[in-house]
């Protein structure tokens, strides 16, 4: 593209400028100095090179844009507004107010064109680090010579905190190790975070820290320099060796504020009615607020360049549709975020075939066992470990480890031309090395790309690093699997820094989030099938260390309702109504069933209730839910971990764990702390007492 003259430039950032701090000034709330000072860098960047298309904002080969540094919103419904997209100016005036499509922050779906929800910052960083793994995978797998129907890249802009949050260090790191060639850094250098200037606490060398994870570095440039930007740009497309680009911009937070710029008051305040009335003076700017000149809204306009790319793209497609109709139907579903025709077959086929065999095994092994069915039927399943993967059991015959060669490209492990979606290449496997955090809001990334339907694996106890990228999968209705291993007391040995305790019940306080404790290779797999048609959240899976009977069942249709009766007095010999009602999840499930059995030489008749999954059983309807734990018998949960969360079903004791636990083997533990079928069978006695 030409680039615009340096008065036309000007008058795009001006715009730019105005419009975020008359917007942040009439909602007397918002951050107007990162907007500003970015501006000249927006101009280059969407003025010049992103490929997009306001008519449609999911265009499947669009560039990808990212403001990690979220706080910077008006940047971005700037950007939006005056290019085309469908934000109207009284949207732009609602900044910041109920319902409007201009939050305080950028959401995903929300506005037409944000590509995540960012505001906990070097988390957009990190989701635009899944999107170029997502784009990179899927050329590998759908592209043919002289059909590259996938080649875009991904823009992110950040600021000095996102590169001062750890996740930072390992979104950069895997960038750089997976040579993610089109994915391009543009860092705010503005020096000014809400405490000051940032020099006393941030001393890092970015440019040899980035090169150190071997990226390619430009800059530090003049941020303000919308060519010399353009050119830093244009050079990081055209780089081949498939390395990322960080270019730093040097700029000033509030430019064009005189009393402001380069102030920590520029950051998260308005600038107040006199500032706005220099600044106008400052930048030439004689308009009045929210008022939009033609030229700047000529020079912005990108709907007709928009329509140019998009229908370039189709004819491309087209061509690609003739010659390769399989992979083009094949992509065309997975960019939809469809599951294949088969699946509902392949699910009863695994479910089944779990309940068929009837293994002892851990749930860990269970979650093995249903995804190598799983990834077998849905090349769309893109795996990974925290480098715990021969402990969370998260890969399979399907799933070779992603590895890439010294230009960077995927190494390919097999060959499957001409088959659909077949990756015939490269792992869907991927080693995320020991970064939890990172690890999840990439697949955060992958999943808001398309294409892929992403699951990563640790234990339960460092969900706790994941956990606001988990908070953030859920406020943006992505479909990501966590499979969280190893949690309970049942790991043992390695005592109580890795005994999950609180955790299960934490994770079941996230809205929006479907958490599931399966018993047996029965429940794992219903788990696993359900998360994978849990199309708008996310699914977290805790699985067991140690090794699980199965528990018979005759109805496997009730799994998926989170809780169901799996075990009724007549089937311990009691032809009399249930006096109690044992509710027990995972490895419990089995202390319950003994129990009942134990119950049972006492002449006390009790139900056991399986609840994988609390978060699935509260959404029921009232009468399912009091068809399983009917009114006025009395209630007793079994779970190892805290037991607050299971007094809101009305329970009258909980066995559980309210304190950390100790370093010795399972069954000691097992004992120690009461999971015996003794004591929860004690436990229902002394409450049928009272």
């Amino acid at each position: 593209m030409t680039a615009p003259a340096d008065n036309t430039s000007a008058l795009m950032a001006n715009a730019i400028r105005a419009l975020a701090m008359d917007a942040v000034q009439a909602a007397n709330s918002g951050h107007p100095g990162a907007p500003m000072g970015m501006a000249d860098m927006a101009v280059a960047l969407w003025g010049q090179h992103l490929k997009h298309s306001p008519h449609n904002p999911h265009w499947f080969d669009r560039d990808r844009f990212v403001l990690s540094n979220g706080h910077g919103s008006m940047l971005i419904y700037a950007l939006l507004h005056l290019t085309g997209y469908a934000l109207p100016m009284k949207e732009l005036k609602n900044f910041r107010q109920l319902h409007s499509k201009t939050p305080g922050h950028p959401e995903v779906d929300v506005t037409p064109g944000v590509e995540t929800t960012t505001g906990p910052l070097g988390q957009g960083l990190t989701n635009a680090v899944g999107m170029a793994l997502a784009e990179k995978l899927l050329a590998q797998e759908f592209n043919r010579p002289g059909h590259a129907v996938v080649n875009h890249h991904t823009y992110v802009f950040m600021g000095d905190g996102c590169l001062m949050e750890g996740i930072s260090h390992e979104a950069a790191a895997l960038a750089g190790a997976w040579r993610l060639g089109k994915l391009v850094a543009l860092y705010d250098d503005n020096g000014i975070s809400i405490d000051g200037q940032v020099a006393p606490w941030f001393i890092d060398n970015t440019a040899l820290r980035f090169a150190a994870y071997g990226w390619h570095v430009i800059g530090p440039i003049d941020g303000h320099d919308a060519a010399a930007v353009s050119a830093a740009i244009a050079a990081a497309k055209s780089s081949t060796d498939n390395k990322p680009t960080l270019i730093i911009c040097k700029t000033h937070i509030g430019k064009g504020s005189p009393n402001r710029a380069n102030t920590a008051k520029a950051h998260g305040e308005p600038l107040g009615a006199e500032e706005i009335k220099l600044t106008r003076e400052a930048i030439n700017w004689p308009h009045a607020p929210f008022e939009m000149p033609d030229e700047a809204r000529h020079a912005w306009d990108a709907k007709a360049k928009g329509l140019v790319a998009e229908a370039a793209w189709d004819a491309k497609f087209a061509a690609y549709k003739t010659a390769y109709p399989e992979l083009a139907q094949e992509l065309t579903r997975r960019m939809k975020g469809d599951l294949p025709k088969h699946f509902d077959q392949l699910a009863v086929d695994t479910i089944l075939a779990a309940h068929t065999k009837a293994e002892t095994v851990a749930s860990r092994k269970a979650s093995q066992l249903a995804l190598e069915a799983f990834t077998a039927g849905l090349p769309d399943l893109l795996g990974g470990s925290a480098d715990l993967t021969g402990s969370n059991l998260t890969n399979t015959k399907s799933t070779p480890n992603l590895r890439f060669d010294a230009q960077g490209e995927v190494v390919l492990t097999a060959k499957a031309e001409g088959e659909p979606g077949a990756l015939g290449a490269g792992g869907r496997h991927i080693n995320y090395g020991v970064r939890e955090f990172g690890m999840a809001a990439i697949m955060n990334g992958v999943a808001l790309h398309g294409g892929y339907i992403p699951y990563g694996g640790t234990f339960l106890t460092f969900s706790d690093y994941s956990r606001n990228a988990i908070r953030m999968a859920a406020l943006m209705k992505l479909r990501v699997i966590h499979v969280f291993t190893h949690d309970s007391i049942g790991l043992g040995e390695d005592g109580p820094t890795h005994q999950s305790i609180e955790h299960a019940a934490s994770l079941r306080l996230i809205p929006n989030l479907d958490v599931w404790r399966p018993a047996d290779t029965a429940e794992t797999a219903v788990a696993w099938a359900v998360a994978l048609q849990n199309k708008s959240k996310p699914t977290a899976l805790l699985l067991s260390r140690q090794n699980l009977p199965y528990a018979p069942k005759d109805d496997l249709g009730q799994i998926s309702k989170g809780a169901y009766v799996l075990s009724e007095p007549s089937e311990v010999g009691l032809n009399k109504k249930a006096q109690a009602v044992i509710i027990a999840t995972g490895s419990e499930v089995q202390l319950a069933l003994k129990a009942q059995e134990l119950l049972a030489t006492f002449k006390i008749a009790v139900r056991v209730v399986s609840m994988p999954s609390n978060t699935t059983f509260d959404k029921q309807k009232t009468a399912y839910k009091t068809d399983v734990l009917p009114d006025g018998i009395p209630r007793i949960a079994v779970e190892m971990g805290v037991t607050d969360g299971w007094w809101k079903y009305g329970c009258a004791a909980v066995v559980g764990i309210d304190t950390y636990g100790e370093s010795a083997p399972a069954p000691v533990l097992f004992k120690h702390f009461g999971f015996t079928p003794e004591n929860v069978a004690d436990t229902v006695r002394k409450v049928l007492k009272k």
